[in-house]
């Protein structure tokens, strides 16, 4: 069965976003008077929310605090973000012009990822990409996030949706426990934020560059 929508993750599926997420990341640091990270380490951060970035960041500085500070600081590290997210980060080569092809050949694109709604529709509208999708849905927007299915059937839904002809493409192992939950043919995308090895990752199809999405079978059936 063809599929009619096609759902991706953003930080490293759309958006190389690492760049200002280590920036923003050291200037909270820097803040807390601690010493900045390397690009390599917060990589490993990404992928389960602002807050859990922000609390393996502050961990891995040896910054220990309480709950309570942590929300100040997520406060300071959200209004950083927001201003700044766009810096650094930067489409991988050709999603822009493959968003545009999904388009033309009749997909319905959407978003799902665990960045915070503000924060995701903001940096997707200062790389110009925000029009391809019809529904963006961050980490925040319902009481489930990756990797609960819950997340990615709550999106199928309101876009009127089913899981057999939706496909989610996305980098990490929380893309690939929330597809296979859903029942949702899933791309893997090598070139992310993966902290698991290719071979520990279940997928149905893989891409090496976002132009590879075109190619995929299940699109050319």
């Amino acid at each position: 069965m063809k599929p009619s929508l096609i759902i991706f993750d953003l930080d490293g599926t759309l958006v190389d976003s690492a760049p200002d997420l280590n920036a923003c990341g050291n200037r909270m640091l820097k803040i807390v008077g601690r010493h900045p990270i390397n690009l390599e380490k917060s990589k490993t951060f990404i992928g389960d929310g602002v807050r859990i970035f922000i609390e393996k960041t502050l961990h891995s500085a040896d910054y220990a605090t309480s709950s309570l500070k942590i929300d100040e600081i997520e406060k300071l590290f959200l209004n950083d973000y927001q201003d700044r997210s766009a810096e650094l980060s930067k489409l991988y080569p050709g999603v822009k012009q493959t968003l545009e092809k999904l388009r033309q050949a009749g997909y319905r694109l959407g978003v799902c990822t665990n960045k915070p709604q503000q924060a995701s529709e903001s940096l997707l509208a200062k790389l110009n990409i925000d029009h391809f999708f019809e529904k963006i849905v961050g980490g925040d927007y319902y009481p489930v996030r990756k990797p609960n299915k819950q997340h990615i059937l709550n999106l199928i839904n309101e876009m009127e949706g089913v899981p057999e002809k939706t496909i989610m493409i996305g980098d990490n192992e929380h893309d690939a426990v929330m597809a296979r939950d859903a029942q949702v043919y899933f791309i893997f995308c090598t070139y992310g934020y993966s902290r698991s090895p290719v071979d520990e990752i279940i997928y149905q199809e893989r891409i090496h560059s976002f132009p590879d999405v075109i190619n995929l079978k299940i699109l050319n059936r």
